[in-house]
Formats: C-alpha cells, structure tokens, sequence
C-alpha cells in the first residue's frame, strides 16, 4: 500500500476560531444551513464530537455521493486543529484503503491560514490519478469559501 500526500492552504479575512467552529466543532449544525443542496445533513453515528466520535455527512441529491463517515482522530479546539479519517462511504473505493485528513487554522492578521494535509492510502497494484484528487479539493475549496462568505454576513455566529 502506498500513501499519497496532497496538501493545501487557505486565506480567509475570518479568524481561525470562528472558521474552526464552523467547520469542525459545530458542522453538524452549520453546514447543511449553508450548503443545504450540497450537504442535507451531518449526524453523529457514535460520540458527541470529540476524540473517537463518527460523524456522517448525507449530501444532497444532486451530489454523486450520497454519503460518508468520518472517524476523529485528534481534536485540540485551543490550536484549532482537527485530524479524521474517512472510514466509509457510498462510493465504492476500487483504489483508496481509507483517507485521513488534517486541518489546522493560524491566526494571520485579523484572519486566518487553513493548512490541509490529505493521506491518500492506495490499494497496492492501484494508482491514483492527481485530477482526481484535484476534484475533491475543489470541492473542498467551494465549501471552504461558502462557509466564509455565510459568516462575513453573519458576524455574530460562531463568535
């Protein structure tokens, strides 16, 4: 099995603490208000959030995904840091063991940087193309910036 790492980053005029809840702490709430076509739902299948927990994300109908399962691998909400592992999902994973993710907002200006760090495990014998890693980080990206725009209208949630 071998592992491919893709990692991004992010400016946003929001400060970590505000895009950090949003995103993380609180997505289950937040997200399907500001992505309703996109995500219809995030619930908790196990745990309350933290450390341990399983949080399912139900998309939209219009999305060629139905569904994934996220496991949390670390949580620290002082350092606005967040590492999960995708266990599952509707899509069949024919080149993917499983995909572990990690976010971390720093504090630039009055803003913030979001470092995204994503480990593809890829079956052995199998590779995977960087176009279609690409598509799932713009995706990621759209979210990233519909989440900063709902809260620049929005100053006072996830204050």
């Amino acid at each position: 099995m071998g592992v491919i790492t893709y990692s991004m980053e992010i400016t946003s005029a929001i400060a970590p603490s505000r895009m950090f809840k949003a995103l993380v702490l609180d997505s289950h709430s937040i997200l399907p208000k500001i992505v309703p076509e996109g995500i219809k739902s995030v619930e908790f299948i196990e745990g309350d959030g933290g450390v341990g927990s399983i949080k399912q994300t139900n998309f939209g109908e219009s999305s060629h995904i139905k569904y994934t399962k996220h496991k949390v691998e670390a949580l620290d909400a002082d350092s606005f840091y967040c590492k999960y592992t995708m266990i599952e999902s509707d899509i069949k994973f024919d080149k993917i063991d499983f995909v572990t993710e990690e976010v971390k907002f720093v504090a630039v200006g009055s803003g913030c940087v979001c470092k995204m760090t994503s480990e593809y495990h890829v079956k052995e014998g199998c590779e995977l193309k960087e176009e279609d890693i690409k598509k799932g980080k713009d995706r990621a990206m759209g979210l990233y910036k519909a989440v900063e725009e709902y809260l620049v209208a929005n100053p006072d949630l996830c204050a």
